[in-house]
């Protein structure tokens, strides 16, 4: 159910993983309503154009870092505030699900403060979304019992007993934002003696048109160095699941990979 207030609320939801129609109905709803909407660079800029009223705010907040496109959280926060406060139903969109590595936590403490009113929806999460359009179940009988959604952004304050666990888990492991450091994540599993027919994928771009998926197993790495993905959205999965990809996969993948994300965020920017 909708709910709307005439003091301003700001809806905090999730777009999905990439594929514009993965995004929920009601978050979509929420899309066609909002005055001013914040988005970040991993939702589908196809959902702004098609859905936004023509009337919207349309305000790019990515964040990427490594190629000096970084819009502060404070600001993000200061803009969620200052629609709402005139009485402006605000819509933060994010890529994938908005409590999954995020920084919700942030956003919500600023509202909560300045006693606006707000709502969470959810979203597909990348992991979902890539295991999905890989083939690739995050759990099934006989191969996982479970799965860990993890992220090695403090890499440096991850102790050898995690690498262990990690390494001899029967779980599958999903990493996020991880891409950049694929080459220490294999050397670790391998140094920490994880099985050799297990399986690690690496899937850029997950469930766009420019998806590209790279099989392997931990036995066949022991003397390889991979690339490192550092400006595409990469998501590493790993355990035994992993080997149903060839038997399972069904998306159709392009020979090459372009920036889905970055050849749509242009649109985007000229709607500011």
């Amino acid at each position: 159910m909708i709910q709307i207030s005439t003091k301003g609320k700001v809806i905090l939801a999730g777009a999905g993983p990439g594929d514009p129609d993965l995004i929920s109905v009601k978050a979509l709803k929420y899309l066609q309503m909002a005055d001013v909407v914040l988005i970040d660079r991993l939702v589908s800029p196809i959902l702004v154009e098609e859905h936004a009223k023509k009337e919207a705010t349309i305000i790019y907040v990515g964040k990427q870092c490594s190629k000096g496109i970084h819009t502060p959280q404070n600001e993000i926060n200061e803009l969620m505030v200052e629609f709402a406060t005139l009485g402006k139903l605000v819509l933060r969109l994010k890529g994938g699900d908005v409590s999954l590595f995020s920084n919700v936590l942030d956003e919500l403490q600023v509202l909560v403060e300045n006693h606006i009113a707000y709502e969470i929806v959810p979203g597909i999460s990348a992991a979902f979304g890539a295991a999905a359009y890989t083939g690739i179940p995050l759990t099934a009988r006989t191969y996982s019992r479970g799965v860990r959604f993890l992220t090695l952004y403090d890499l440096k304050n991850v102790s050898n007993e995690q690498w262990k666990d990690w390494s001899s888990t029967e779980d599958t492991l999903v990493f996020y934002m991880s891409g950049q450091r694929l080459n220490t994540l294999v050397n670790q599993f391998i140094v920490h003696g994880i099985e050799k027919n297990k399986g690690l994928a690496v899937v850029q771009q997950a469930t766009t048109t420019e998806q590209k998926t790279q099989v392997f197993q931990f036995g066949d790495l022991e003397k390889k160095s991979l690339p490192s993905f550092e400006y595409v959205p990469t998501l590493l999965i790993v355990g035994n699941v992993v080997n149903l990809h060839h038997e399972f996969a069904w998306f159709k993948e392009q020979k090459e990979t372009a920036s889905y994300f970055d050849n749509h965020k242009t649109l985007l920017q000229n709607a500011i």
